[in-house]
């Protein structure tokens, strides 16, 4: 069996990659949906920068772009 086309094998991964680039931002967009939700529930940003991919910097940014009031200091 010949070695495969680098070219070929190219095509394939990029095909593979636009084929599935719409789930993936589709899955994004649900997963910012609800990180909104938590933190207009009340949930630390903490709690949602835990069970999220997002870092703490993203989770504030989403917070401050969607009027999302920092919490008090000293707020649970």
């Amino acid at each position: 069996m010949a070695d495969r086309d680098p070219i070929t094998a190219l095509d394939d991964s990029t095909r593979r990659y636009r084929e599935t680039e719409q789930a993936h931002e589709d899955a994004r967009q649900a997963v910012i949906a609800d990180a909104l939700a938590a933190l207009r529930a009340g949930k630390r940003p903490t709690d949602v920068v835990e069970h999220s991919p997002f870092t703490a910097a993203y989770v504030r940014k989403l917070a401050r772009d969607n009027g999302i009031e920092p919490a008090k200091k000293g707020s649970s």
